[in-house]
């Protein structure tokens, strides 16, 4: 297994259904996501949660939120250049 610093950033977009603060946030970092090679995942904060819990509690209402490497980055209006700060230190330290 590679050491914890060289795995791939791990970008986390929380999102609900016809939220449009989500659609832009979608749209952002997967561009970002694209542009600096990291992969990304999206999980909706009101499906069932797979160890049968619910995140809408802790997410419900700041969607869109996005993380990199489990920190919060930002939520509503999301900021690229903090996302890409945040992407690029992950770099720095590889």
């Amino acid at each position: 297994m590679p050491p914890a610093d060289q795995t791939p950033a791990r970008v986390q977009l929380f999102t609900r259904t016809g939220c449009h603060l989500c659609d832009d946030a979608r749209d952002l970092v997967r561009r970002v996501c694209a542009e600096v090679g990291a992969t990304w995942s999206e999980v909706d904060v009101d499906a069932p949660a797979p160890d049968g819990g619910s995140i809408r509690e802790e997410y419900g209402e700041l969607v869109p939120v996005v993380e990199v490497d489990g920190v919060r980055q930002g939520y509503w209006q999301i900021d690229e250049g903090r996302v890409r700060a945040a992407l690029a230190e992950r770099a720095r330290r590889s």
